[in-house]
């Protein structure tokens, strides 16, 4: 934080202690916001990456007049999002609670279809530099859900680089009356007050709406009912018996080396912006060149008149709706002369190019070269399997931990808020007892596993207990009761049949003795 910004800071500071807070520009001018707007600016650019939302390129024609094209990016922001999302969390993901929670745990899972939208905003998350969970009442399907926050709108209130425990959360409507358009912003303050004699403290949410008829400004501070939708909404709540905070903050692994003492965390390519521009812009070069180099053929002027035929009737000698042939006047054209003007269009170089700068994206992004891939049909991604000592690997593992952290802490705050509304009277779980067992078949390849595996037994490297526990991830316990199942098998197919065992390398047992 720079000494400006800490200088704001302070006075916000003071503002908030007597109460001035009555318009605001921007919403980290709120006195409650501890997070310096430049945070905000950065996630905005990779929002912008993200969208692949560019401007227009703007170049000078041959004639010198100024002209305007889209930008045509290749979107690699989305596309790796997209890509680490699915092999960190997807809808195969297990998460399992021991305790008396277990069942009503499954059915908020569930009733939020949690594995399928988790991955969804798990991309958002990764793009943007995190992601926010909190748990509501709904009192219209009378369940516990889920609100998911991105990153542009959430605003943790302290500016320490630790766990986030208190925070604002910013919701944007707009409403039409008559031919103007505005904009109501809600912030909802979630914070702790006092200390008990337990050592526990009240959790309070406090709502707050701003008003505005421009789409930049946060506006003028006005009553909740002034707004139909927060009409029945109060000013101020307070929770007791929570132990943590409502909402749960994910951000990427990594530390944020964009300003030390921020909370939030850093999107997967913030760090490597400068190549993503690279791709993007070689990507459009390369599809305007393709443009551009479409066939042209110079004729004679003459060549493009109209000629009129014996009955009147006007001809033109070339088809009116190609546009290859450009007319050129002169002396030094001959009307019989056609030069063809067409150039040839790099591609092998705009390729190689292309493929470079993924290299080093990857690189960057922590992911293994020659995940992706460029070529004259278009971007690939790499099917083949991924090691344990890959960067890929390593990569998410590192977010793993992140993830599972994110999502025992939404469960034993949702079971927190059930238990205070009454509406669950079991246990609440600690996050020891909330496991979750990520898949990790989009990952790997179960046969190239099992292969390393049974070559290892063989090599007397693995026990067979260990490598069926790794094959079936399942613990050691559960891999020793399915061994013995499978020597109890192989013991019934080896002495049921004489066939059988000789097929198997057994020796057929003997009628009779012949030595009584």
């Amino acid at each position: 934080m720079t000494i400006i910004d800490k200088i704001k800071a302070f006075f916000k500071v003071k503002g908030a202690q007597v109460g001035m807070v009555n318009e605001l520009n921007k919403i980290t001018d709120h006195p409650r916001i501890g997070i310096s707007a430049s945070e905000y600016q950065r996630i905005n650019k990779a929002k912008r990456f993200f969208e692949g939302n560019f401007d227009d390129i703007k170049y000078h024609n041959t004639v010198g007049i100024l002209k305007k094209r889209p930008y045509v990016s290749l979107n690699m922001a989305q596309v790796v999002s997209r890509r680490l999302a699915s092999i960190i969390f997807n809808e195969k993901a297990t998460i399992t609670v021991d305790g008396d929670s277990k069942k009503w745990v499954a059915d908020f899972l569930n009733n939020n279809d949690f594995n399928k939208n988790f991955e969804r905003y798990l991309e958002s998350g990764l793009a943007l530099g995190g992601l926010a969970m909190r748990p509501y009442w709904n009192q219209a399907k009378k369940q516990m859900a889920i609100s998911w926050i991105q990153a542009p709108v959430f605003y943790p209130l302290n500016s320490n680089t630790g766990e986030v425990s208190e925070a604002a959360i910013a919701s944007v409507t707009t409403e039409t009356i008559g031919q103007r358009r505005v904009f109501y912003t809600l912030l909802e303050f979630h914070e702790w007050q006092g200390v008990k004699d337990d050592g526990s403290s009240s959790y309070v949410i406090r709502n707050e709406l701003y008003r505005s008829e421009q789409a930049n400004i946060v506006g003028i501070k006005v009553p909740l009912p002034s707004y139909d939708k927060y009409a029945d909404l109060e000013d101020e709540v307070t929770i007791n018996g929570l132990q943590r905070p409502l909402f749960t903050y994910l951000k990427p692994a990594g530390f944020n080396n964009k300003d030390l003492t921020s909370p939030l965390g850093l999107s997967i390519f913030d760090n490597a912006e400068n190549t993503l521009q690279q791709i993007n812009d070689t990507y459009d070069q390369f599809n305007w060149e393709i443009k551009q180099g479409q066939r042209r053929v110079a004729v004679s002027e003459s060549l493009m008149s109209a000629i009129p035929d014996k009955d009147g009737n006007v001809h033109e000698i070339f088809d009116p709706d190609q546009n290859v042939f450009m007319p050129i006047g002169g002396a030094d054209m001959d009307s019989s002369v056609v030069k063809d003007l067409t150039t040839d269009i790099r591609s092998q170089q705009y390729i190689d190019s292309i493929n470079q700068f993924i290299k080093t994206f990857e690189m960057q992004v922590g992911l293994s070269s020659g995940t992706f891939s460029f070529d004259a049909q278009g971007l690939k991604t790499a099917t083949e399997v991924v090691s344990e000592n890959s960067m890929t690997y390593q990569t998410r593992n590192s977010h793993l931990t992140m993830v599972e952290r994110a999502i025992q802490e939404l469960i034993v705050s949702a079971v927190s808020l059930a238990v205070s509304l009454d509406e669950f009277s079991g246990t609440i779980p600690e996050l020891s007892d909330i496991t979750v067992n990520f898949d990790d078949g989009v990952f790997t390849d179960k046969s190239a596993q099992l292969d390393y595996f049974l070559k290892g037994v063989a090599g007397g490297v693995f026990s067979k207990v260990y490598a069926i526990s790794k094959i079936l991830d399942i613990s050691e316990k559960e891999a020793e009761a399915e061994l013995s199942k499978i020597n109890d098998e192989n013991a019934n197919v080896n002495t049921t049949d004489p066939v059988d065992g000789a097929i198997y390398g057994q020796e057929t047992p003997t009628q009779g003795n012949n030595n009584a």
